[in-house]
């Protein structure tokens, strides 16, 4: 089943919004990464391989990995949440959120999801199990 049909299961309100991708990753970065200059975001390939998490597997920011960030998403308040993906220009809005889990998402790749001000975030890559999945916040320390 896809990610769309198993949230409206839930009944967790999908609205997509194409070409928001672009907007949303840039403001992602902004409020996540904003702590390292353009040198620094090069040395960890943040652009150059495409992989806004690469703040996490490099180290440069603070987050939870693996089980605990899979808890820590689950005990999160989620009424009205963002979706995008890494190389995808499409994304979604979720309103009525608070049902989704971290297991909603076990078969996507390179994903984010964000409350709507951008103060935390969960990140499940294309390499979980070796990198990820990640949960951060955005007022935690770097």
């Amino acid at each position: 089943m896809d990610l769309v049909s198993l949230l409206r299961m839930k009944k967790v309100k999908v609205r997509e919004i194409p070409k928001w991708g672009v907007y949303l990753r840039k403001q992602w970065e902004d409020s996540f990464v904003n702590h390292l200059n353009d040198k620094e975001k090069k040395s960890i390939f943040l652009h150059d391989y495409g992989y806004l998490w690469h703040v996490f597997s490099y180290e440069r920011r603070k987050y939870l990995k693996e089980q605990e960030a899979d808890t820590a998403f689950n005990k999160e308040q989620k009424q009205f949440c963002y979706v995008f993906y890494q190389h995808l220009d499409d994304a979604y809005i979720l309103e009525n959120a608070s049902y989704l889990t971290a297991e909603d998402f076990v078969n996507e790749e390179d994903v984010y999801v964000v409350d709507k001000e951008f103060n935390w975030t969960y990140v499940r890559t294309h390499e979980t199990g070796w990198c990820g999945p990640y949960f951060s916040r955005k007022d935690k320390t770097n």
